[in-house]
């Protein structure tokens, strides 16, 4: 029964939806998917005509993509302006237009031939993705009747899950050859900077073991040996599945133990491993062709209403895993690495890391993941340009192909055109010069041109971090992040485990001091083995927190830092995600017992400073309470923001939304500096923004004692500063109260930096992209 004669029908209508999104989120290109849905679409609505409209933004224009009812000779060659007929009328409105008489509309206009004349009943819905107008969506009916509001609503709901689907294809350079598996010219994806730099490179795919999901197109040389290796990863496959059929033989029922039979003829040449074969034959790899056939074999099932056959799927994917895990196996012993490797996973980890030469890997982008993860803190460790979080990237077509990754701005471009690949040279070129420029810098003081004195510290978390901060003239560490230690291991380390890595860390920076951060994990930082599920991460267990509910884990972390410190005192201990008095009382506690027992061990060091990181609004507003009970302050500006901002960074969705110049944030650092300061405390800034060269005059001026970065940023903002006098930019600070806008603040302090002929640290990256 079609959906007009069921409206009332609710669960009927969610039924429809999930099957007409699902054919189209399956479909192989752009065109099958528009094709497929109007096809769908009119059956499940019961009406004539169902047509899409797509915007050509260079052509600022409408045009006419895919029809059921309409003339199809006309499809891609016809278009509607912005603001013509009735279509153009819901895309200028951006809203739907519903009308049982469609001629007595004032912008009613008949185009001949588009066919469009016996149909007087229309309804249109805007296609949009995140603001941005892709398209309209069109339905039509000979017979004059109002479309139910059940129609109408079922028609936006369409519109905006098929704007998902257009706004990903648009990314990907608008269509995908299905014959070809290769992109257009000039795709490009957006998520998020993991690690600062330009690389340009060849794509190369590392799946995670067995997913399925994750296996790249990508043709065979020698197809006789990729049949070889297949056939064997199936014998393989047979005898584990004989195995343990005979192990079960007494726990199962008959009927569930035929069920291993029905897995071997699943496998032979007759079924699934004949279709593999055959694309083996056809010039695809082992692995392509296996992935291939076994999706298509599990959405098939997936899709299928009776619950038993649907459950089948399941028995597929496991035996195209177990394939796939032989195959795997294999194919990474013989794998040779370009000499310009950008590394693509769908989530980085550092054993993928590692399977490519480090004299071979550029760069580095991975579908999940945030500025956090543990695969950009490595890859900023390691100085590689990385982008995360680049969830809408179709991974497995971009094996071979050229790749260039913007770490600054997140953005990831596929066979890029010339003209873009070219900018980028520049740009790295441009880089390049500069880091050697600024060398020059390494054993200067940091102060302005008006004899202030603005200490640059680094943020460090892996060993080699230490010898990047030194070489670039860091003075300090303003956050070590102790948690990495515990995400390259399996289980919690002990005790002297860590007291060798922070001894490490304060003894090759010694007499500098090394702030180091307590156990920070929870909201996007989890370790495997102390896994932490929750709805709402970022306002959840995390921080403090944790190790307040865990002293086991406080105590012998904090006696690891007392010890290591001996006979050094660079030692200084911050506390992160502090909301209120209790719980810096109780930690500063439980510290005073550390010092006790350490001391009572032999140790003489005195105890160390003990500061508080403030990150949350509510350590804010309790800034001078805190800072008359700790010894020191320090901002962690990247979750201040996005707690001040209810903007998570890491989400592509809302990033644009995260703003650190916010006036709202600045005045948050302004009201924190002061505070410290009258009660004859220091503060340091340890963000993203501290070593942002826009950024960096700011925060000077408003009283930061230390400014402390990623080390890479440590001699751009140097040379900033050392061409700067604090008063050109004081007034601003002065002024805050006066802002209305981030880009009204830095539009001011970009333009100062211009004035005193600092252009080149305006532009980081390709910001003119975005």
């Amino acid at each position: 029964m079609p959906l007009a004669a069921n409206v009332g029908d609710g669960e009927r209508m969610i039924s429809t939806l999930r099957r007409i999104i699902q054919a189209v989120n399956d479909a192989p290109d752009l065109e099958a998917a528009l094709a497929l849905l109007v096809r769908e679409l009119r059956a499940a609505m019961a009406t004539d005509v169902c047509t899409i409209y797509l915007r050509d933004r260079a052509a600022g224009r409408l045009v006419f993509r895919a029809t059921e009812g309409l003339n199809r000779d006309r499809v891609g060659q016809f278009s509607l302006g912005m603001d013509e007929g009735l279509v153009g009328w819901v895309a200028s409105r951006e809203e739907p237009l519903n009308l049982e008489e469609a001629d007595q509309h004032p912008r009613f206009q008949l185009i001949p031939d588009l066919g469009e004349e016996p149909f007087s009943t229309f309804l249109g819905a805007p296609i949009i993705h995140q603001r941005d107008l892709l398209g309209v969506l069109v339905v039509q009916q000979t017979a004059r009747r109002r479309f139910s509001n059940d129609e109408e609503s079922f028609l936006v709901t369409i519109s905006a899950q098929l704007a998902g689907v257009i706004a990903h294809a648009e990314a990907t350079g608008a269509v995908l050859s299905p014959t070809a598996g290769q992109f257009g010219d000039g795709a490009r994806f957006v998520g998020v900077a993991g690690s600062p730099g330009i690389a340009i490179g060849e794509g190369v795919v590392l799946s995670p073991n067995a997913d399925l999901e994750a296996v790249p197109s990508r043709q065979c040389e020698d197809r006789k040996a990729e049949l070889r290796a297949f056939r064997a990863a199936l014998a393989r496959v047979r005898d584990d599945i004989e195995v343990v059929a005979e192990n079960l033989r007494e726990e199962l029922s008959p009927e569930d133990h035929a069920l291993f039979g029905v897995y071997l003829t699943i496998l032979d040449d007759s079924s699934l491993g004949g279709e593999v074969a055959a694309l083996i034959k056809a010039g695809e790899w082992a692995q392509g062709a296996l992935s291939q056939v076994m999706l298509r074999h599990i959405r098939h099932f997936e899709r299928m209403e009776h619950s038993y056959l649907r459950e089948r799927a399941v028995d597929v994917r496991d035996l195209g895993t177990r394939v796939l895990a032989y195959l795997q196996d294999d194919q990474r012993e013989r794998r040779q690495m370009p000499a310009k490797t950008v590394l693509v996973a769908e989530e980085l980890t550092a054993s993928v890391l590692g399977e490519v030469p480090r004299e071979c890997l550029v760069g580095v982008v991975s579908m999940r993941g945030s500025a956090n993860s543990h695969a950009a803190i490595l890859a900023r460790s390691m100085g590689i340009p990385a982008a995360v979080g680049v969830a809408d990237l179709p991974m497995n077509r971009l094996e071979g192909l050229p790749v260039v990754v913007d770490g600054y701005n997140g953005r990831v471009y596929v066979n890029p055109h010339s003209q873009v690949r070219r900018r980028f040279e520049l740009l790295q070129a441009e880089d390049t010069a500069l880091t050697e420029e600024l060398k020059a810098l390494i054993n200067l003081p940091c102060e302005t041109l008006d004899g202030v004195r603005a200490p640059l510290w680094a943020n460090t978390g892996v060993s080699a971090d230490i010898q990047r901060a030194r070489d670039n003239g860091a003075e300090g560490v303003g956050l070590y992040r102790t948690e990495v230690g515990f995400l390259l291991r399996d289980r919690f380390p002990s005790e002297e485990e860590q007291r060798q890595i922070y001894r490490e860390q304060l003894d090759k920076l010694a007499p500098s001091p090394v702030t180091m951060r307590t156990l920070d994990v929870g909201g996007d930082k989890s370790l495997p083995y102390f896994p932490i599920e929750e709805d709402n991460p970022f306002l959840g267990w995390r921080g403090i927190r944790v190790t307040l509910d865990h002293p086991e884990i406080f105590l012998t972390q904090v006696r690891a830092m007392l010890k290591a410190n001996e006979g050094l005192g660079n030692l200084r201990i911050l506390l992160p995600m502090i909301t209120n008095l209790e719980e810096l009382e109780e930690a500063r506690l439980l510290i005073a017992r550390c010092h006790d027992e350490v001391l009572a061990e032999g140790f003489t060091q005195p105890l160390p400073p003990v500061g508080v990181m403030i990150e949350v609004p509510a350590a804010v507003y309790l800034a001078r309470a805190l800072a008359e009970r700790a010894d020191f302050l320090s901002v962690g500006s990247n979750d201040l923001t996005q707690y001040l901002l209810a903007v998570d960074r890491n989400n592509p969705r809302v990033a644009g939304l995260y703003q650190p110049l916010h006036p709202a944030v600045l005045t948050a650092l302004k009201t924190v500096v002061d505070a410290a300061h009258d009660a004859g405390k220091t503060v340091s800034i340890c963000g993203e923004l501290a070593g942002d060269p826009v950024a960096a005059p700011l925060l000077v001026a408003m009283g930061f004692d230390q400014l402390s970065m990623n080390a890479g940023n440590l001699l751009r903002v140097k040379s900033v500063l050392r061409s700067l006098s604090l008063s050109d930019i004081q007034f601003m600070v002065d002024r805050l109260g006066h802002y209305r806008s981030a880009i009204q603040i830095s539009t001011q302090v970009e333009a100062l930096l211009r004035d005193n002929g600092l252009e080149r640290f305006v532009r980081t990256g390709d910001r003119a992209q975005q």
